[in-house]
């Protein structure tokens, strides 16, 4: 980190996600909050603050490791339950879906200088937005360079795009959407973290236990993906809780207002 860099740094600090009251955690499907996030939603709503989840996506094309003859449209509803009793396990009740299609289906919203179609990912997202009233929201990082998929990333872009126009009223009214005072935005799923939140080994426990008992339709037993994703997860934690200190902890890129606009070193 350059000598301006820690100056800013200093003078600008980066929030402190447990600071906050009200968190909306924004996953493009069902199982990606849980997997990106899911100790530390897990633990702030154990501290009593307000959480509530929105899956943007409905996860149809997730046929991989479902159950042989299951359709595309009763995928959808098996993964809104799934994701429903995920969010219990984790102490959330509080799940919202958009019920957009997967696999890039949909109108975004993000087309240059058009007001978005009202069923467009960035319309719906901002008025859920609008409804939950935010402090701070986390959504996967669109800015990763080997993400590839375009769910991913179009998520992580609109809610990148609505944490700084949020409170902004008119820009809202665009959208069918109320303002919302949001301070902060946290990236999850990122490679570039700069807070961290000890989570401890049992909040990382119940995040697996959230993933792998609850969301069965794509990790069923014999799965060869869950052995890799659970080390994942358990390897994240560790150096992460090593980087910073705190045992076990979940790592993500925050920008607070003031680092969402014309500061090139929060890059950094």
């Amino acid at each position: 980190m350059s000598i301006l860099s820690r100056i800013i740094r200093t003078a600008v600090p980066i929030p402190k996600v447990e600071s906050f009251d009200k968190y909306l955690f924004i996953g493009p499907h069902p199982d990606d909050i849980e997997i990106g996030a899911g100790a530390t939603a897990a633990k702030l709503a154990a501290l009593g603050k307000k959480v509530t989840f929105l899956v943007c996506l409905d996860g149809r094309y997730g046929l991989e490791n479902a159950t042989e003859g299951i359709t595309s449209e009763e995928l959808i509803e098996i993964r809104k339950k799934e994701a429903v009793a995920s969010a219990k396990m984790l102490g959330v009740s509080d799940v919202r879906f958009l019920g957009l299609s997967d696999g890039g289906f949909y109108r975004i919203g993000l087309e240059g200088g058009e007001i978005p179609d009202e069923g467009s990912l960035l319309a719906k997202m901002a008025r859920v937005i609008g409804e939950v009233q935010p402090d701070i929201i986390f959504a996967t990082d669109p800015d990763v360079k080997s993400e590839c998929h375009t769910d991913h990333i179009n998520v992580g872009e609109c809610a990148k795009r609505l944490a700084f126009f949020a409170p902004f009223k008119d820009i809202m009214e665009k959208f069918g959407a109320g303002n919302a005072q949001v301070s902060a935005i946290a990236f999850y799923m990122t490679g570039r973290p700069n807070r961290y939140v000890g989570t401890g080994k049992r909040l990382i426990d119940k995040q697996l236990a959230s993933v792998f008992e609850c969301h069965k339709s794509q990790y069923p037993e014999g799965c060869p993906d869950i052995d890799s994703l659970k080390l994942y997860i358990n390897l994240r934690a560790f150096f992460f809780g090593l980087r910073s200190f705190k045992g076990r902890a979940e790592g993500f890129r925050v920008l607070g207002r003031t680092h969402m606009h014309c500061l090139p070193e929060a890059e950094k």
